[in-house]
């Protein structure tokens, strides 16, 4: 199975932006469709954005387009997730998530913790 570890959450002024980075283990990671999700406190597990596995193609939740980005380097095995102008409702706990090709989403990641002040 694909171990993910997620790095880069903290505590951010709403206005700020933090890039958060994910590692998955595997030889074939630029097989792997990528995504992050987070969830807020009280709140199910919502999407946030995804990209294909060339990186040529990606998708985001309407509540972050135009400010998040997501990113991935296949010779490194890392996809990331920058995300500027952030808001206090952007705090959560950012998950990493991987599709090795089942159509579903296989493993995910640890969680990094993400705070947004007003």
């Amino acid at each position: 199975q694909v171990q993910l570890v997620e790095s880069g959450g903290g505590l951010v002024q709403a206005g700020g932006s933090l890039r958060l980075s994910c590692a998955a283990s595997g030889r074939t990671f630029s097989s792997y469709v990528m995504g992050w999700f987070r969830q807020a406190p009280g709140k199910k597990r919502e999407f946030v954005a995804s990209i294909s596995r060339s990186g040529a193609s990606t998708s985001y939740a309407d509540s972050v387009k135009g400010r998040f980005t997501i990113s991935r380097d296949n010779a490194k095995n890392t996809v990331n997730l920058q995300m500027n102008s952030l808001k206090p409702e952007d705090t959560a706990v950012y998950y990493c998530t991987v599709d090795t090709g089942s159509g579903r989403w296989d493993a995910w990641g640890q969680g990094t913790q993400v705070t947004v002040s007003s």
